[in-house]
């Protein structure tokens, strides 16, 4: 090969490294890709932690047959340790045979989450073990796994895709456990989430069982901002679908105030048995 080859040769080389077409790796930041799927759920984490919350939501169940049973319910939230621990506490206001009943959660950023409920009608407050946490929340196609934010280190993510759904752009993510336990603590062996690119909020989930068959669907609607400063969001409607029984729980806040003075004592086991 005679120098003046060996000249255009590397010239082309260059011209193709230029243009991001050569031998070079193919790195993030020399293509300004997006966030991985990680930093990705990461945000999901954080839009979604207020300072602190009042809320009024109202709950409703239908069977299969298309009956409904709704339940009225109190909320608050406050964050603690620099925002690594979400309190909440769940109160119902109606109807009577639930009345006075509570439930209080510890939502721990790299821990298992601590439950505590409260049944009025036994007047005294259990417990919820990692192992019940795939337990229905009273009566609901929700479980009380599924009202929280797991460790995030505790499982691996997928960017499969980007799609479009509700009306706006989403980024599409699997999300798988790295163990058995973690996947048999939850109760699913796979779940993809449909997540708002402007928002980072959850807009549709799906749940997948152990034998990896769809178990239930997730919708969510009105995601609206709350805290303007921090950029949070949070769904005023989350809709579970049942997809092996027909079943459906929707939950629909009715009025939320962003509340970071919310008194301490709430978020407290004797709290829950107060009349």
């Amino acid at each position: 090969m005679n120098r003046r080859r060996i000249v255009r040769n590397l010239v082309a080389l260059g011209l193709l490294s230029a243009l991001g077409l050569g031998l070079l790796p193919d790195l993030p930041e020399a293509r300004g890709a997006g966030p991985s799927a990680r930093e990705i759920m990461d945000k999901v984490a954080l839009t979604r932690k207020l300072d602190g919350s009042e809320a009024v939501v109202k709950m409703v169940i239908v069977s299969e047959q298309g009956q409904t049973r709704e339940r009225k319910i109190t909320m608050a939230t406050k964050l603690y340790d620099g925002g690594k621990t979400e309190k909440r506490i769940y109160r119902f206001l109606s109807p009577a045979d639930v009345q006075g009943t509570g439930v209080l959660v510890f939502d721990y950023e790299t821990q298992a989450d601590d439950v505590w409920i409260y049944l009025r009608a036994l007047r005294k407050t259990r417990r919820i073990v990692s192992s019940q946490k795939t337990q229905s929340f009273m009566g609901s196609e929700f479980t009380y796994g599924d009202l929280n934010i797991p460790p995030l280190d505790d499982f691996n993510y997928n960017l499969v895709k980007e799609e479009d759904y509700g009306g706006e752009p989403c980024f599409v993510v699997d999300v798988l456990p790295k163990k058995k336990e973690t996947g048999a603590d939850e109760g699913y062996s796979k779940k993809t989430f449909w997540i708002s690119k402007a928002k980072f909020a959850i807009r549709k989930g799906l749940f997948y069982d152990a034998g990896g068959a769809l178990l239930k669907e997730l919708k969510t609607d009105d995601i609206k901002l709350l805290d303007p400063k921090k950029n949070r969001y949070r769904a005023m409607k989350m809709e579970m679908t049942n997809k092996k029984n027909n079943r459906r729980s929707v939950f629909e806040s009715e009025k939320v105030t962003l509340a970071p003075d919310t008194k301490d004592e709430f978020f407290t086991p004797r709290y829950l048995e107060r009349p």
